[in-house]
């Protein structure tokens, strides 16, 4: 915040953000005559999509004061776009305007009477925002004067032609040190105490009151060879102070941290051990998706093992001296961020650690199969350290952007070391001095309890030039890539650009190259995005850009970029040249799941570094299904229905090159990939502002989504339809969550750990408890049939936990592991062709998994269906037609069922591994099989394991873990949500818990709930009033069920949450409302839609032996009958046959899209709000008529109709119809508009 004051002594307060797009019409209502002459006529909304930063200014009220646009490279077309730099150079030589350094101002409006404090305040938030930036640049016609307010901060160095008409322009200045001045740095006084401890005392009393009152004195007095202390000040004051020390516990460091990229921060020496023995050498990961952040489990990593070479240290040495001469020496430092005493010496007492950062990706069941990998090697380093570490930082926030002016300063006084090190709780705040800084991957043994941070020596330097590669280049781009395992293809692609400049198909190729002091440290390679089309339709892009104003030679695909980890603070830098150099707006990086074969599909043909995390993920674009063979002409084209090899899309655009993003650190356990899990991490991830460094997952298989069924194959199991695996592709997950493949056993509240089942522990600061529940061995009777005994006779077992060995050929199916584990078994012990299989449960699941068996050849009367007493009165399908229907095909395949049966006995009561006989109890007599293959779908619950770590850690349980509406576990820290769960008993409402609910929802909401930990954007969190604190949530997503029935019926059931309840009961209710139904069910064509009494569709349910397109029926729930072409009315008419049919029909594809609801919002908002100011708006007539203040002589809807068609509204709805459709044309093709015919 600032205040401005005006010439005439008004006052306002003011303070700076980006520029957004709602702000358009009021920059346009800023803009005068003078502003037309000189920054040229403008295209606002073009300007700001292509623009690397933009400033608003506003008051307190929000209302603009003022704005400016800056791009980098000039305006007026004085030089080209890729080439400006030799041209300004010449202009004045002594301005070293680099690239790095400049920004060129290409607009500035504001409000008169404020003009100069805008413009000032603006020219001060763009430095602070910008360290690296030195000058802007103003280039106006030379005829042209700057007009009262740019004077004062723009000083003319010359004139320049145009490069397209004979016109000369007048080039204005504007330095940094007019408006945030670099910080001069000095050694640090003890008369500077008074000046830095009121710094300290803002932030931080420990240091105080564990040293004392003069500990600062005594640090700078104790000053030595190896210690030395800091400060930056401003007019003689200390603003900042830096406390470094030379004495390093290097050996502590290499157990904890994974040095490589850095030489182990030592020395070179001949001794070392580089590389595994032959013998323990272990096949490279991917240059380990993973070595490199702690963000991503499966992130490619590309960088070099040993970043600068000793040979050219010297070399770059001497380009930083002179580059901190030639600098203005000014002052600078850090907000009140305070890092503790970090001696490393004494990090060697910390209590032993846990393991941080288990990075154990997940892994095809193959693997699961295999013997543990071998330990990874690690490096034996023997040289001397080359590291000194920061111990105690502290800044004025005023100040805190010039953080990284101490580091020129600070290496200077340790001439013989390279890095310097800081190491930080993890839950610091990342602040900005360490923005600059490489944080390292610890290793899953790590003893501490913080991260490290590295900066190297080369890093200061500002001279980093990135251009187009050339022949000369590819010596010094083997020698980066070398230690990559895709060094083979980024080479051949640069062999190709340096060759022909294009792909063999004819595909633009650009490569460039990163240069510091003569060295390549950073190799990029991009084509033209050829599939844009796919890209708009497929993917939320337009979240990001305006897609018409981008060009389609500005979309670019980056294949390759690789750079050297000590000048990762340039990456963005790297990528805003990328688009300059180039001429590209926006760069698409796709990550594949799997290694396929071909150009296109395979993920291993494209490399990142650590960039991808500069990137933004994109959303992927929910689909409409398309009958195409009934929309012929009319469907859309094939670069929109095409469906290619689905991928995760990352990307970056100009408007994004400056914009920082907010990194949260703390780590965020998530335990069990259910499907609320999965929704979660799904919702973070996608924030595209936000960075987790932290993200864990720990789950018995890993990450779902591996496709070890062919998609071809009927399912084990039923799906509730919140993902599939095309849907974890278009995810990629595995790129930003790390992956434990565990067992959760305990967990220590105290510590803030969890337990695995392997003896390791993962560290947490918030714990996310998602295991669900699932499918439990069945615990037998063991009764004796031979005594005839009925299920009155026998105890009940249903409560009892079994705890034998689990039989070899028993199985219990809770994921796609275990369905791939049976279909092995089935292969491998010709269970098709010979012995009985039995499938025990009466879930949903029992007849999906019938149907799998009967489908993979296991003939019919070799399975049996034994279903036990059902726990109530409503069957898993409730619905009688569906089930009379699936009996039948189960008749008709020889399919065996047997009712309220109970396991009584495996084997007789022998050894039951493996099992060859089943012994059952029922009302009646008692019954044996024999038995080849047993499925047990008995009642799911929470596994045994999980119910203990619960219970032993002293986590209220009652029946399942108890939480609040907040999804908080009577540990603050501790979260739960799903199946796993229910509400406390003080809601009195012990019928509802996350069960009746869509699991992505809850895992949506239960994002929503914990964001305002961690993003300062939002809104805080208000409490509840008193009264309503007592009331659970009611989520409003529909509860979906499918799958594949015996008799090949694909099945479809979507209703809203609600508390189970029989049909037949439901439809006796006097408020039920209509049911439609066509078709049969034993033929295959049954589909039955339930509008409730306020006409919304509120249930599907469809059964068909033809797959239908289940994602589009999805999108009818909760849908109006009328928005359905009146099909109520339709039905009553006998106009509908058959529902399928119906809604294949071209009229209803719009239903379907997926921005179908924005357009069902703005229709609202318009005929909500008040268009006419002596007319009420729609909604409020319709207020009117029903609070009976005005009464209509006609039909309340017949007036409404008529006064919607003689206003204005009708022309606004017409309208705002038409440009959706039009804007959507490339999904809605088969809808005219006005002009087409």
């Amino acid at each position: 915040m600032s205040v401005l004051t005006s010439p005439r002594g008004k006052v306002e307060v003011v303070h700076c953000r980006r520029t957004e797009s709602q702000d358009i019409y009021c920059i346009k209502s800023l803009i005068r005559k003078f502003t037309c002459k000189l920054f040229g006529k403008l295209n606002i909304i073009y300007l700001l999509e292509k623009a690397n930063l933009a400033v608003t200014l506003c008051n307190d009220k929000e209302e603009i004061m003022a704005q400016a646009t800056f791009l980098d490279y000039p305006n007026w077309n004085v030089a080209k776009q890729d080439n400006w730099v030799s041209v300004f150079r010449e202009l004045d030589s002594d301005i070293p305007c680099t690239p790095l350094n400049t920004l060129f101002m290409h607009l500035f409006v504001a409000v008169d009477e404020y003009s100069v404090g805008c413009c000032k305040e603006i020219l001060r938030t763009v430095y602070k925002a910008v360290p690296e930036l030195h000058f802007i640049f103003l280039i106006v016609p030379s005829y042209m004067s700057l007009g009262s307010t740019l004077i004062t901060v723009f000083d003319q160095v010359g004139n320049i032609p145009c490069l397209t008409y004979e016109e000369d322009f007048a080039v204005h200045i504007c330095h940094r040190h007019s408006h945030y001045p670099q910080l001069h740095v000095r050694k640090a006084r003890v008369e500077d105490h008074d000046d830095l401890m009121p710094i300290f005392m803002r932030y931080d009393t420990i240091l105080k009151e564990t040293y004392g009152e003069y500990f600062l004195a005594e640090l700078i007095e104790a000053q030595d060879e190896e210690n030395h202390a800091v400060v930056c000040e401003v007019a003689g004051t200390a603003v900042g102070f830096m406390s470094v020390c030379s004495r390093v516990n290097m050996q502590l460091l290499h157990e904890c941290f994974d040095l490589g990229p850095f030489h182990g921060l030592c020395f070179p020496h001949p001794d070392d051990v580089l590389e595994a023995p032959q013998e323990l050498s272990v096949r490279r990961s991917q240059d380990a998706e993973l070595r490199s952040s702690s963000q991503g489990s499966q992130k490619i990593v590309e960088e070099s093992q040993e970043p600068v070479f000793p040979d050219t240290m010297e070399n770059i040495q001497g380009n930083i001296a002179k580059e901190a001469a030639s600098e203005e020496a000014l002052t600078a430092v850090q907000s009140g961020s305070v890092s503790e005493p970090e001696d490393i010496e004494k990090l060697s007492d910390v209590s032993t650690g846990y393991a941080q950062d288990h990075r154990v990706s997940s892994r095809s069941l193959a693997s699961l199969l295999l013997p543990e990998e071998p330990v990874h090697f690690r490096p034996i380093y023997r040289g001397a350290s080359a590291a000194f570490c920061i111990q105690l930082f502290c800044i004025d926030e005023k100040y805190e952007a010039r953080s990284l002016d101490f580091m020129n300063f600070v290496f200077s006084l340790f001439s013989d070391k390279n890095f310097c090190i800081i190491s930080l709780p993890h839950l610091t705040p990342e602040f900005i001095l360490i923005q600059n800084f490489v944080k390292m991957v610890p290793f899953s043994t790590c003893t501490l309890e913080q991260d490290l941070y590295v900066f190297h020596r080369a890093g200061l330097l500002k001279s980093i030039h990135i251009r187009f590669a050339t022949f000369l280049d590819t010596p010094g781009v083997e020698n980066l890539v070398s230690t990559l395992m895709l060094n083979k293809s980024i080479l051949e692609d640069l062999d190709r650009y340096n060759k022909a400049r294009k792909d063999p198909d004819g595909t633009l190729l650009q490569a460039f190259v990163a240069e510091v002091a003569e060295q390549i440290v950073g190799i990029a390679v991009i084509r033209n995005e050829m599939d844009i089309e796919y890209i708009r339709s497929h993917y939320n892009i337009e979240d990001f850009i305006y897609f018409s104003h981008h060009q389609r030679e500005e979309h670019g695909h980056m294949h390759h970029f690789a750079l050297n980890p000590i000048f990762r603070h340039y990456t963005k830098f790297f990528l805003k040249e990328i688009l300059r150099l180039g001429f590209k707006s926006c760069l698409y990086y796709p990550v594949y799941p799997k290694s396929r074969e071909g150009k296109f599909q395979n993920p291993y043909a494209h490399s990142l570094t650590s960039a991808l995390h500069y990137l933004v993920p994109v959303r992927p674009r929910r689909q409409i299904v398309y009958p195409l063979e009934k929309l012929g002409i009319n469907a859309p084209s094939k670069a929109v229905s095409k469906d290619p090899i689905s991928y995760a899309l990352n990307h970056t655009n100009r408007k994004l090159t400056l914009e920082p993003k907010i990194t949260v650190n703390a780590k965020i356990i998530v335990v069990g990939a259910s499907n609320v899990g999965i929704s979660f991490l799904e919702t973070l991830v996608f924030c595209s502002h936000l960075k987790f460094n932290n993200l864990t997952l720990i789950s018995t298989h890993g990450l779902p989504g591996k496709k070890l069924l062919d998609t071809e194959q009927r399912k084990f199991l039923a799906s509730d339809h919140c993902f599939n695996d095309k849907d974890y592709a278009l995810m990629s997950l595995c790129s930003w969550v790390n992956v434990v493949v565990g067992r959760m056993t305990g967990i220590d509240r105290a510590a803030k750990h969890v337990v695995l089942s392997t003896g390791e522990i993962v560290l947490y600061d918030h714990l996310i408890l998602c295991t669900g529940q699932q499918y439990q061995v069945p615990c037998p009777t063991g009764a004796d049939i031979s005594q005839h005994l009925t299920n009155r006779e026998v105890p009940n077992s249903s409560q009892r936990r079994y705890t034998g060995k689990v039989p070899c050929n028993h199985f219990t199916l809770n994921e796609e592991e275990d369905c791939f584990k049976a279909l092995t078994w089935i292969r491998n012990n010709s269970i098709t062709t010979e012995g009985n299989v039995i499938v025990y449960g009466n879930t949903i699941d029992t007849y999906t998994t019938v149907e799998t068996l009967l489908n993979l050849g296991v003939s019919g009367s070799r399975v049996h269906l034994v279903q036990p007493p059902p726990a109530s009165t409503i069957t898993c399908i409730n619905n009688y037609s569906v089930e009379s229907a699936v009996a039948d095909a189960l008749a008709a395949a020889g399919v065996t069922i047997y009712r309220d049966a109970i396991l009584a006995q495996w084997n007789d009561g022998l050894h039951p591994d493996p099992i060859y006989s089943a012994s059952f109890t029922t009302p009646t007599k008692p019954f044996r099989l024999p038995c080849s293959m047993f499925f047990s779908f008995c009642e799911k619950n929470v596994d045994y394991e999980t119910f203990k770590a619960l219970n032993d850690t002293c986590l209220v349980y009652d029946g399942r873990l108890v939480i609040d509406t907040n999804f908080h576990t009577n540990d603050i820290a501790i979260r739960a949500a799903g199946s796993l769960t229910k509400f406390s008993n003080r809601y009195y409402s012990n019928e509802w818990t996350h069960s009746n609910f869509s699991s992505k929802e809850i895992g949506f909401q239960l994002a929503a709930a914990m964001l305002h930990l961690f993003d300062p954007t939002l809104e805080p969190v208000t409490e509840p009033p008193a009264d309503l604190d007592r009331l659970i949530p009611m989520y409003k997503g529909a509860k979906i069920q499918g799958g594949i029935l015996p008799g090949s019926y694909h099945y479809l059931h979507i209703a809203k949450p609600a508390i189970p309840t029989p049909l037949e009961v439901q439809m006796a209710q006097p408020n039920y409302g209509l049911e439609i139904v066509t078709g049969n069910a034993k033929n295959g064509t049954y589909f039955r839609i339930h509008i409730n009494k306020y006409k919304m569709v509120e249930t599907i349910t469809c059964l068909s032996r033809e797959p239908f397109p289940t994602s589009n029926y999805i999108r009818l729930f909760g849908q109006h009958e009328q928005l359905l072409n009146n099909l109520c009315a339709r039905y009553d008419e006998n106009l509908i046959t058959d529902l399928y049919s119906y809604f294949t029909e071209p009229w209803c594809l719009a239903l379907f899209h997926d921005r179908f609801i924005d357009l069902r919002k703005e229709l609202r908002q318009i005929l909500a709000s008040k268009e006419e100011e002596d007319l009420p708006s729609i909604e409020q007539l319709a207020h009117q008529i029903e609070d009976e203040e005005i009464n209509p002589t006609e039909k309340p809807r017949q007036y409404l109709k008529r006064v919607f068609e003689e206003s204005i509204y009708k022309t606004l709805v017409e309208r705002s119809t038409l440009d959706y459709l039009h804007y959507n044309r490339y999904h809605l093709p088969m809808y005219a508009w006005p002009g087409i015919i």
